[in-house]
């Protein structure tokens, strides 16, 4: 009796396993309730003042209140016209989907504070390099190839290595 009980348990645990792989890969492939788009996607902030809130509607209270326009945020769930958030730091909550944009930015080095990432005038380490940017500058993504991003800002344009931003997705391409 004892190595049937082992042998279903091992092979509960290969299907516990197969159907958590399956289930994360249903994640990825989601789309919102309300739009129908991506969930999760990355989106910016519109303005430059936007409150989290605990849940979805002007009744809860506020946990934080972002200052910065154009900072990438990544829509993970939506109801109504509320869409639930995460930024960079991991923090989470509900925003109006009017304070966000469909723009996209990156940001450089998260939580790599004080460190310098160059922007390359090619998608090419041995490029030339045009620009030094610290780390918590946003830039706007103009295209990504999953290696390279092409990013432009306030007297900046070039290319940095993917891997080196937040608010795109690991081999994702934007074009």
């Amino acid at each position: 009796m004892l190595k049937i009980c082992k042998r279903f348990s091992a092979f509960a645990l290969a299907l516990s396993i197969a159907a958590a792989g399956l289930a994360s890969e249903a994640v990825a492939q989601q789309v919102g309730s309300v739009t129908g788009r991506l969930v999760p996607r990355y989106v910016s902030l519109k303005t430059d003042r936007v409150n989290l809130r605990e849940g979805p509607s002007k009744d809860h209270p506020t946990k934080w209140v972002f200052q910065r326009a154009g900072l990438p945020v990544e829509i993970t769930a939506e109801f109504e016209t509320w869409r639930k958030i995460r930024d960079s730091e991991g923090a989470e909550g509900w925003v109006l989907h009017s304070l966000l944009s469909g723009r996209r930015t990156a940001l450089v080095g998260p939580g790599k504070e004080g460190q310098t990432f160059f922007l390359y005038a090619r998608p090419n380490l041995k490029s030339d390099y045009v620009a030094k940017l610290q780390s918590g500058v946003i830039g706007n993504i103009r295209t990504c190839d999953g290696e390279w991003c092409r990013i432009e800002g306030e007297g900046f344009d070039g290319y940095i290595r993917q891997v080196e931003l937040w608010g795109v997705y690991p081999n994702e391409k934007v074009e």
